[in-house]
């Protein structure tokens, strides 16, 4: 399942990242927000693309898509906001470092970036007088985390070149 180090991928295809995120989106918008465990889809591939495409994803995408988070869910307006900009921004400045570990390696860093960004929402709640809502609250990002070797496989699946060799080209 894991991509081979040393292949070549495709040019990314832009329309296939903004496919990814608006289904990610559609995701985090099902009625699910009092289900602990739920995987925040958005912020995963959020992240993804940040890491694989930082010049591609950035901290302005990721701000006005928490802004239609906090709508969508009558959440303290730009509590997601911050939180997904916080989010790229460290995946962007991480995101060689990352590259640099196989899949599963790769999740724990994930792991770490997800639970900060939980951490920045549940910051932004409390000092606007919310409740804690539990260490449960966390169960989210580690299911993403767990599922970033998935996403990592399908999300790279359009840019894998075929693995046929031919014998006439030198690459």
């Amino acid at each position: 399942m894991a991509a081979n180090p040393h292949h070549i991928l495709l040019p990314v295809n832009v329309g296939f990242m903004a496919t990814s995120v608006v289904a990610a989106l559609a995701f985090n918008l099902l009625p699910w927000q009092d289900v602990r465990g739920v995987p925040d889809l958005l912020a995963l591939v959020l992240v993804f693309w940040c890491v694989h495409q930082p010049r591609k994803m950035g901290i302005g995408i990721a701000w006005l898509l928490g802004l239609v988070m906090d709508t969508a869910n009558g959440a303290l307006f730009g509590q997601h906001a911050l939180a997904y900009a916080a989010l790229a921004y460290t995946a962007q400045g991480l995101h060689r470092r990352i590259l640099s570990f196989p899949p599963w390696p790769q999740a724990l860093h994930v792991l770490v970036l997800l639970l900060a960004s939980q951490l920045v929402m549940l910051a932004v709640r409390m000092l606007a007088g919310g409740t804690f809502p539990g260490t449960s609250y966390f169960f989210g990002s580690l299911v993403s985390a767990a599922l970033w070797p998935l996403a990592t496989f399908i999300l790279l699946a359009p840019q894998r070149r075929p693995e046929e060799v031919d014998e006439t080209r030198p690459i």
